[in-house]
């Protein structure tokens, strides 16, 4: 007996079943769509390593202007040196970003128009290239502005935002869009969503004690308002709830073999070095590589806990 999903999909035959991998019911993403889903996501975590760079050697106005780098110049002028380097590299990720941002856009909805399939992806990709033309302004913004903290701070945020929802394209683009079900028992989900709401805390009070920081983006910028000492200690409360809660999540997934237990592992452990490394730079006086590393290990622990949340559900059988 059939359901209304794979019935449509396995009507979609000839030459549009081929062109979209419709196997068993399923409709399987085309491999462009596989590759440029994937370097959205890489590259959404790598600008996130760049930015930080930006901001740590203080080369957060390498380029005075936006979108040219100089008022006469698209790119670097030799007297600008190493941190118009610095500036303009960061910048200029974000032009393989928008391409495959667009690019996954189309690809998603040309599938859902085709098979009446996989409307989620289509849905997750729109909002991706929104977050990323949002992104493209807000640098534009900062630059203007003389790097502003609180924009600076969205702009992480946002950052974060894409790389959990390109996570999520990622997770959903491999399993069947059939409707899905609660796969685990209710009270291990709400146990997931409280370790997540946690979570989001802290990378929240992290940004504002970056933002009352000593690194800037540029020497010529002064910090005020927040105390980033107290800020650390505060940042590291909710830390290390989330550290007890997601190891309360791997031993019940592991117990019970529940489906999320693999990704619990894999975000225990990405959340165990990001506490070592906050607490090491915290005690070596924040030097700026381990506060770069501390910036994308933030994302990498984001998109692990997107991950395990997905896993509560399952595609319903046919």
């Amino acid at each position: 007996m059939s359901t209304p999903s794979s019935s449509i999909a396995n009507s979609a035959s000839g030459s549009r079943g081929k062109e979209f991998g419709v196997v068993g019911g399923t409709a399987r993403p085309s491999l462009l769509l596989r590759f440029s889903a994937w370097a959205s996501f890489v590259l959404n975590v790598l600008i996130i390593g760049t930015g930080g760079a930006v901001r740590l050697t203080g080369s957060g106005l390498g380029c005075s202007e936006w979108p040219l780098c100089t008022p006469e110049s698209l790119t670097p002028t030799p007297e600008m040196g190493i941190h118009g380097l610095i500036e303009f590299g960061n910048r200029t990720i974000s032009g393989p970003i928008l391409l495959f941002s667009v690019l996954v856009v189309v690809l998603s909805w040309r599938m859902y128009r085709k098979l009446r399939l996989r409307r989620d992806l289509a849905v997750l990709s729109t909002l991706v290239l929104g977050l990323v033309l949002l992104q493209a302004v807000v640098g534009g913004v900062i630059v203007w502005l003389h790097l502003n903290a609180n924009l600076v701070g969205f702009h992480y945020v946002v950052s974060l935002l894409l790389v959990c929802l390109t996570a999520a394209y990622l997770v959903r683009m491999y399993e069947s869009p059939l409707p899905r079900e609660l796969a685990v028992p209710r009270p291990f989900a709400i146990l997931t969503h409280i370790t997540t709401f946690v979570m989001a805390i802290s990378i929240f009070v992290g940004v504002l004690t970056t933002g009352a920081g000593p690194h800037s983006g540029d020497e010529r910028v002064v910090r005020d308002g927040f105390d980033a000492s107290v800020l650390a200690h505060v940042h590291a409360w909710p830390g290390y709830a989330a550290l007890a809660l997601t190891v309360a999540l791997v031993i019940w997934s592991t117990v019970q073999r529940l489906r999320p237990r693999a990704w619990t592992l894999a975000l225990l452990g990405v959340l165990l070095v990001q506490i070592l490394v906050g607490v090491y730079q915290a005690r070596n006086g924040l030097p700026p590589l381990a506060v770069g590393v501390h910036m994308v290990l933030a994302s990498l622990t984001a998109a692990s806990m997107t991950v395990v949340v997905l896993r509560l559900k399952r595609p319903v059988s046919a």
